[in-house]
């Protein structure tokens, strides 16, 4: 929305008319509009045009900034391309253009259509390079006396753009000359809002065109991003969604909307706004706070795009278990907004529009009244607050067909009780884009739902389905079942491998041992992951009577918004949490009646697990279970999967939020003094790399006191990465790959530009990775490319040679006895043992250290700290494979295992050869394991685990 940030407005076709020749003006558009143009001037001067005889129009240069201007608007109304640095003024016999040579070409086609339109002589001043134009500006001035002396009048009056700032010393020239000239001049802003008001078709089709975009990206992107971010909890900025979201809007493929993304442009840059800090002005912008999503919370996004240069808008405002008072105000800002639309009347006066609103609010909640946005949004098109059309009180202009509004209404700085300081504050805001037409308004963004039922509702979580065990029963031989080729090796290799087998025999009772201490001592891997203890208001489903839904039949009810089933009892409907609920069942009877049972926790039930209401309330009478019959057997069913579906995403969601990693506070970084010049490597690129839309930079990294800092030629992107806070440091040369790197592992997350991440990386691209076929001439003396090819290879040496005199340096630094706590030293990846496998989706060079298993040119990087591993798994290993998978149990057994796929098998002695010198303790199974419930059956039932023989079980 915000209207000074926009970037320079583009041509009607999406490209800068910078090749005359790729470019043509629609004449019929031109003749058209001019008509228009010349009749609107002649029919409104006095009231609209300040009584003008010209119309001096300047248009700035080309700008990075998003903005919107009246002389940029003329100029794509009338010829359908922005002309920077250009000057037009109309008269009422002739029409000078002041402009580039360039331009002129473009210009000269109208000529002829300009006296057939208005019988218009166009007149074009060639401003040659590094001429400043007074010349040119003399002879404009001349016609202007000379018309308006042919005219009877005295003092000649120019209507121009008053609140247009000249930009550059072109215009500020032209702007010096036409304040000193002896004109009177007066502001013309006025007339050129009311004649781009009305749009023709060509006009309504391009924002319908956009319109469409702008619903489709809300629908297909916006939303399904924020249910999946909430749904899976996770930490996103509103900065980092207003850049997909940005990126979407201008790649329309993506949410396969067939337009031409040439002609696509953004209104302005997403808005994404929760966590009590809201602004309905349209000078908003997205924070960089993460998204906000608990209970009670309000989220608002707003996003516009532009098709040919026509701007759309809409905004929504999605409801996070709303409690009654925010519920109310969103019912009655969308009455209020439906209202406002609907006086969308041809005939009705504008300020109409905004009264339908603010007597909606004082009916139906007048004590929201001070909080509603003083207008109802402003009029659209070429530009996206179109000035004399705000839907205000006070505007007293009429509605007329064609015209195109932003109908934004909003409620701001509201309160409601909670106990979450985030969401006592927030508001609401809405926003459409309508035409108004013969008959009636045309919203065009209604594909984009803002009924309460899409808006406010607890987001469904996507449950994994439970996995079951995969142990199997059969017998996979035993670990002495060697393949064809160590059977076939020497009596020196088979005692090598008796070697192994006992030192692994050793490793397996140590390690047995050491997990049973682990356990025993109910240490955080033991841990009970049931989950924390609910408090009495976790189980408050509604506070008052008056929050439970108006009941549609005596029938069994879920709520999902409050978490709740209600069931008839009596004749009443009694609301249970679903918390309270230990499971459900339905069967059906022989004469097709269907029963359902519900069993809800009670004291004393076994196996009762952590229910604090049941305790604090034991004297109480509770309910130990119902059942109901029922003829609707198709009721039952859904309501049973309903009650289980709500049951596993309230358990999950609990148990998530509590494993939740937050940002630890890191320390400054102490710069180096004066007299010790840092440490530095320069162009050095990073990953993950930093947003925004602008080019990406190189930038230097340099070795402070206390840690490192990464910065480019943009102020804003820089990254500082403690000594304190590196787990692992690594540098990796350059041999079969394109990239030299050091690599940092984190102790605790850091930011990087808006993203949240453990691992950073900073490299340099040894040769081309890309390089044009054909693109260079071959010298004559070296026609097989030998000495490129020497070339590229002393380009690596140096690199790599630079990079390992950095790390020698910092070793030495580290080295210090300030920094023998730390532990630190660079560690290089032992190529000789690397293996190709499938760590996530694409196959990868994986390589050990000696602290660790790395793989850090693909992303996401794989860093496993070797001693972190409880043992290694190898599975689908026999006969005939030609893969096998590596899984890695972690000691912390609340750690997801990490699994390598398709590792050759050629790998596999080299595997076990070096996990058995690292005193890894490795297995062998025939077939994948499901390792979420076998770890979950552990830390359920350690000591039973402990008793049956620990990871022995993995030898059957």
């Amino acid at each position: 929305m915000a209207e000074n940030r926009n970037r320079n407005v583009k041509p009607a076709n999406g490209k800068p008319p910078v090749a005359a020749n790729a470019y043509a003006i629609n004449l019929d558009n031109f003749s058209k509009r001019l008509k228009i143009l010349y009749s609107h001037w002649n029919k409104h001067n006095t009231d609209l045009w300040g009584a003008s005889s010209a119309l001096a129009i300047a248009t700035p240069p080309v700008s990075e900034d998003l903005r919107y201007l009246k002389s940029s608007a003329l100029n794509i109304w009338l010829v359908g391309y922005e002309f920077p640095e250009t000057i037009m003024v109309f008269l009422k016999k002739q029409i000078h253009f002041l402009c580039s040579q360039k331009k002129a070409s473009l210009l000269a086609v109208v000529k002829k259509s300009a006296i057939e339109a208005v019988d218009g002589e166009v007149v074009i001043h060639v401003k040659a390079r590094g001429d400043d134009g007074t010349g040119l500006m003399d002879s404009i001035f001349r016609a202007i006396y000379s018309q308006t002396n042919s005219v009877d009048c005295d003092i000649p009056v120019v209507g121009h753009i008053s609140r247009e700032t000249p930009e550059g010393k072109f215009l500020e020239t032209w702007d010096e000359k036409l304040k000193s000239a002896k004109f009177e001049l007066s502001d013309v802003t006025n007339g050129f809002s009311d004649l781009f008001a009305v749009k023709d078709e060509t006009e309504l089709t391009n924002v319908k065109k956009a319109a469409f975009l702008t619903s489709s990206v809300m629908r297909q992107f916006v939303v399904p991003k924020l249910e999946k971010v909430i749904d899976e909890e996770r930490k996103v900025s509103h900065s980092v969604l207003m850049d997909d979201t940005e990126k979407t809007i201008l790649e329309p493929a993506r949410i396969k909307v067939k337009l031409k993304a040439e002609n696509i442009d953004i209104c302005y840059p997403p808005i994404f706004q929760s966590g009590g800090v809201f602004d309905l002005k349209p000078s908003a912008s997205s924070n960089d706070e993460n998204l906000y999503y608990d209970s009670t919370s309000v989220i608002i996004c707003a996003l516009g795009s532009r098709y040919n240069s026509y701007c759309s808008n809409v905004a929504r405002t999605f409801l996070i278990d709303a409690n009654a008072t925010q519920s109310k105000a969103y019912e009655v800002l969308l009455k209020a907004q439906e209202a406002s639309i609907s006086a969308l009347k041809s005939g009705n006066r504008v300020s109409s529009v905004y009264q339908a609103a603010v007597s909606v609010v004082e009916k139906d909640a007048p004590e929201l009244a001070a909080n509603l946005t003083k207008t109802a949004g402003t009029g659209i098109g070429l530009e996206f607050r179109e000035s004399g059309l705000s839907l205000n009180a006070k505007n007293d202009r009429i509605l007329r067909p064609g015209m195109v509004f932003n109908v934004s209404l909003g409620f701001q700085n509201l309160q409601t009780e909670t106990n979450n300081p985030k969401t006592q504050k927030y508001s609401v805001l809405l926003a459409d884009t309508v035409i108004v037409g013969d008959k009636g308004p045309d919203i065009l963004t209604s594909k984009s739902s803002k009924a309460v039922k899409d808006v406010a509702y607890s987001f469904n979580e996507d449950d994994e389905e439970e996995e079951k065990l995969k142990v199997k029963a059969e017998d996979n031989g035993n670990e002495t079942l060697f393949s064809k080729t160590t059977l076939r090796s020497d009596n020196h290799e088979m005692s090598k491998e008796e070697l192994r087998r006992q030192h692994q025999a050793e490793l397996a009772r140590q390690k047995n041992e050491e997990t049973a201490r682990r356990l025993a001592g109910g240490g955080a891997m033991a841990a009970d992951n049931c989950g924390a203890v609910k408090t009495v208001g976790d189980l408050i489903a509604y506070k008052n009577v008056n929050d439970l839904p108006p009941p549609r039949d005596l029938m069994i009810q879920v709520d999902q918004k409050n978490e709740a089933i209600l069931l008839p009892i009596y004749g009443s409907m009694v609301p249970f949490h679903v918390a309270t609920v230990k499971s459900v069942s339905s069967q059906q009877d022989s004469n097709r009646a269907s029963y359902i049972r519900i069993i809800f926790n009670v004291p004393g039930t076994p196996f009762s697990p952590h229910d604090a209401n049941s305790l604090k309330f034991q004297g109480s009478i509770y309910l130990k279970e119902v059942s109901f019959r029922s003829k609707d057997s198709r009721h039952i069913i859904e309501v049973v999967q309903q009650i289980k579906m709500l049951r596993r995403q309230v358990n999950s969601r609990e148990s998530e939020r509590a494993e939740r990693a937050t940002l630890v506070t890191q320390e400054r970084l102490q710069l180096a003094s004066a007299k010790f010049k840092p440490i530095k490597l320069h162009d050095l690129w990073i990953r993950p790399p930093f947003g925004g839309r602008g080019r990406k930079l190189t930038g230097s990294l340099e070795a402070h006191t206390n840690g490192f800092r990464y910065s480019t030629s943009r102020p804003d992107e820089r990254v500082d990465v403690m000594y304190r806070n590196i787990k692992h440091a690594f540098f990796q040369p350059a041999e079969r790959e394109m990239i030299t790197l050091v690599h940092f592992h984190l102790h605790n997350h850091i930011m990087v530009g808006n993203k949240k991440t453990k691992d950073v990386q900073f490299y340099i691209e040894v040769m081309d990775i890309v390089q044009t076929l054909g693109g260079g001439k071959r010298s004559a003396y070296d026609p097989d490319e030998i000495e490129e090819e020497q070339r590229e290879r002393d380009r690596k040496n140096k690199i790599n040679l630079d990079f390992q005199n950095f790390v020698n340096r910092v070793n030495d630094l580290w080295g210090q006895p300030q920094f023998k706590a730390l532990d630190l030293e660079f560690d290089q990846p032992m190529r000789e043992l690397g293996f190709h496998g499938v760590p996530h989706k694409a196959s990868a060079f994986i390589v050990p250290t000696s602290n660790c298993l790395v793989e850090l040119i693909e992303t996401p990087f794989v860093v496993i700290t070797l001693s972190e591993i409880e043992i290694v798994n190898l599975e689908r290993v026999g006969l005939g494979q030609k893969n096998f998978d590596m899984t890695t149990v972690f000691k912390d057994f609340k750690r997801d295992v990490l699994r390598i796929d398709s590792i050759p098998s050629t790998s596999l002695e080299g595997i076990k050869e070096w996990l058995n010198t690292t005193d890894l303790k490795y297995y062998e199974s025939r077939l994948n394991l499901n390792w979420r419930p076998i770890l979950k059956t552990i830390t359920d039932d350690p000591q039973k685990f402990i008793e049956d023989g620990g990871w022995e079980f993995l030898n059957m």
